[in-house]
């Protein structure tokens, strides 16, 4: 392959492409949007311009100003572009699972769960160079704003779906995988005042279901169904069902990638 043709493969982007045209009809459909539609969206030439941008908007205050937080977040993507393409599969993942998304740009600009993962993901980044300061910054900011509570230690993957994203806590141990969807009010937090690793190990493709509390140094196996209202507090086998206080094995999976049917109905299969 040539040098041009890699590069033109390169600036294939068909996420934040379908991203402005579902813009541009949006400001079409209602033009009292036009100003929030523009500047957010189509006055930045990439996704991660736009998501820098929301990110400095919506957790400025009297404390940190927009500037500063626009240059942290473009600090970020530059010099990690896994982050902008987490954010791209979350868009994906967000707009497949969820029936209340019917278009890109609604995650980006209206759904709390997403725009909390994507500063999560800067707050990440800024532990990661031994900024702690700032990633604590990020997380309280981002916790007041959107009721979303996670540490910026927490790894947690791409492709993740948090419905709704009222009152989620994920502790500084936690790992969360790949294609993983969470609805309202989940916890994934420690069990007392031990130090170390002492946070879920959630694997890939899980489904955690509404209210669900999985605590401690515990792992969730890839593709498993966690019932809404759970307490968690052993290991969960991978494809399985667990519900219950405490939680106990129900059954299958009933399907082989749960997070992505997004079927939470016990059948007892």
């Amino acid at each position: 392959m040539s040098t041009d043709a890699r590069a033109k493969l390169k600036s294939v982007d068909p996420v934040w492409e379908r991203i402005r045209a579902e813009a541009l009809d949006a400001v079409a459909l209602e033009p009292l949007l036009g100003g929030l539609i523009h500047s957010s969206l189509l006055h930045h030439p990439t996704m991660e311009r736009a998501l820098a941008y929301r990110f400095s908007l919506k957790l400025a205050s009297g404390e940190m100003s927009e500037q500063i937080l626009r240059e942290i977040a473009d600090e970020a993507f530059a010099s990690d572009p896994s982050i902008g393409g987490a954010a791209r599969a979350d868009v994906v993942a967000v707009h497949d699972r969820d029936p209340a998304c019917h278009r890109f740009l609604q995650p980006v600009l209206f759904f709390k769960g997403f725009q909390a993962i994507q500063a999560y993901r800067i707050g990440h980044w800024l532990w990661q160079h031994s900024r702690t300061d700032l990633a604590y910054f990020v997380q309280m900011r981002v916790s007041e704003v959107f009721g979303v509570d996670v540490h910026p230690a927490a790894k947690i993957g791409q492709g993740i779906m948090i419905d709704h994203a009222h009152s989620i806590v994920i502790g500084e141990t936690a790992v969360v995988g790949d294609n993983v969807s969470m609805l309202h009010s989940v916890t994934l937090g420690g069990t007392g005042k031990e130090n170390g690793d002492r946070h879920p190990k959630i694997g890939n493709g899980v489904l955690i279901g509404a209210g669900a509390k999985v605590l401690g140094n515990i792992s969730v196996g890839s593709c498993s169904r966690i019932a809404a209202g759970s307490v968690v507090l052993q290991d969960v086998p991978p494809n399985t069902t667990v519900a219950g206080v405490p939680a106990r094995v129900v059954g299958k999976a009933g399907c082989d990638q749960p997070a992505l049917s997004m079927n939470q109905i016990l059948s007892g299969d």
